[in-house]
C-alpha cells in the first residue's frame, strides 16, 4: 500500500458536521466544556484560597480539578477551531502532544480517583486514625505517583503510535487524537502494541477501578452499621453519586480502550470519548467539591469578601 510523508499532516473529521442539527449540539458541548473549566478552575482556586481546606483530600479534590482543566483546555479549544474555521489539520508533532496530555490526565485521574477512593474509607471507616493512615507525607506520594504514572503511559502510547507508518489516507474520523484512532492508519502490523496497550489498560484502568469498588464496599459496610437513618440515607446519596461518577469516567475509558478491534465503530467512540472528556469532568466539581458544605462555605467567605472589597471601592 501507498505510504504517505511523515511530515504531513492528518486531519481531524470532529465530532459535528455543519448542520442546524449539529450547530446546537456544538453549542451544548462547548457550553459544558466551558462551565466544565470555569467550574474547576473555581475549585482549584477555593482550595488555594482558603486555609481552612488546606487537608489532603480537599488537595486530592484540587488535583482532580487540575487534571480536568487541563484536559479540557487539550482538547476542546482545538475542536471548537476546527469546527468554526474548517481548518481541520494537526501536524504529527501536534497529534503527539495531544495523545500524550489526554493519557497523562487521563492516566493520573484514574491512579487519583482511587487515592480519593482510599482517603475516604480512612475518614469513614477509621476516622480516629485519619492523620496517621492518611498524612501529607502519603497524600503527595499518591499524588505525585498518579502524575508518573499516567506521564509513563502517555509518553510511551504516543511515541509508539507516532513511530508507525501510515497509509495515504491520513483521514482521523475523531474531534482529536487518541491512540485507537491513529493506529486504525497504520499500515504496519500493529498487534504487537495493540497487546501491549491492552495489558497498559488493565494496569491503569482496572486494577484502580478494583481498588475503588474495594474502598466503597468497606465504605458502605461502615455506613449500614449507622444508627442514624439521617446519616445513613446522607452517605449513601453521596456514595451513590461518587460511584456514577466513577463509573462514568471508567466505563467510556474501558470502552474506547480495552474493546475487541473488531467491535469498534468511530461514531460510538467519538461521542463515548467526549463522556470522559468533557461531560465527566464537568460533574466532577458538582459532586465532589459544591455539594460538600465546607466548599460552600469557602465560596459564601470568598463572595463576601468580594462584595466588601467592591464596596469599598465604591
Amino acid at each position: 500500500m501507498e505510504k504517505r510523508n511523515t511530515t504531513s499532516d492528518f486531519i481531524l473529521l470532529g465530532l459535528f458536521k455543519h448542520t442546524g442539527p449539529h450547530l446546537f449540539l456544538f453549542m451544548v458541548v462547548l457550553t459544558m466544556a466551558i462551565a466544565s473549566f470555569v467550574g474547576n478552575a473555581l475549585i482549584l482556586l477555593l482550595i488555594y484560597w482558603d486555609l481552612r481546606l488546606h487537608t489532603p483530600m480537599y488537595f486530592l479534590l484540587s488535583q482532580l480539578s487540575l487534571m480536568d482543566v487541563m484536559l479540557v483546555a487539550t482538547i476542546v479549544p482545538k475542536m471548537a477551531a476546527d469546527y468554526l474555521t474548517g481548518k481541520k489539520s494537526i501536524s504529527p508533532a501536534g497529534c503527539g502532544l495531544q495523545i500524550f496530555v489526554s493519557l497523562t490526565l487521563g492516566g493520573g485521574e484514574c491512579f487519583l480517583l482511587a487515592a480519593m477512593s482510599y482517603d475516604r474509607y480512612v475518614a469513614v471507616c477509621h476516622p480516629l486514625r485519619y492523620p496517621v493512615l492518611m498524612g501529607w507525607q502519603l497524600c503527595l506520594r499518591m499524588t505525585l505517583g498518579s502524575w508518573f504514572l499516567g506521564a509513563a503511559d502517555g509518553l510511551m502510547q504516543a511515541a509508539a503510535t507516532l513511530s508507525f507508518p501510515f497509509c495515504s489516507a491520513h483521514e482521523i474520523d475523531h474531534f482529536f487524537c487518541e491512540a485507537p484512532m491513529l493506529v486504525r492508519l497504520a499500515c504496519a502490523d500493529t498487534s504487537v502494541f495493540e497487546n501491549i496497550m491492552y495489558i497498559c489498560c488493565v494496569l491503569m484502568l482496572l486494577v484502580p477501578f478494583s481498588l475503588i469498588l474495594t474502598s466503597y464496599s468497606f465504605i458502605l459496610s461502615a455506613v449500614l452499621q449507622m444508627r442514624s437513618r439521617e446519616a445513613r440515607q446522607k452517605a449513601f446519596a453521596t456514595c451513590s453519586s461518587h460511584l456514577a461518577v466513577v463509573g462514568l469516567f471508567y466505563g467510556a475509558a474501558i470502552f474506547i480502550y480495552m474493546r475487541p478491534k473488531s467491535y469498534r465503530s468511530a461514531n460510538h467512540d467519538k461521542f463515548v470519548s467526549a463522556f470522559y472528556t468533557i461531560f465527566t469532568p464537568l460533574l466532577n466539581p458538582l459532586i465532589y467539591s459544591l455539594r460538600n458544605s465546607e466548599v460552600k462555605g469557602a465560596l459564601k467567605r470568598w463572595w463576601g469578601k468580594c462584595a466588601n472589597l467592591k464596596c469599598q471601592q465604591t
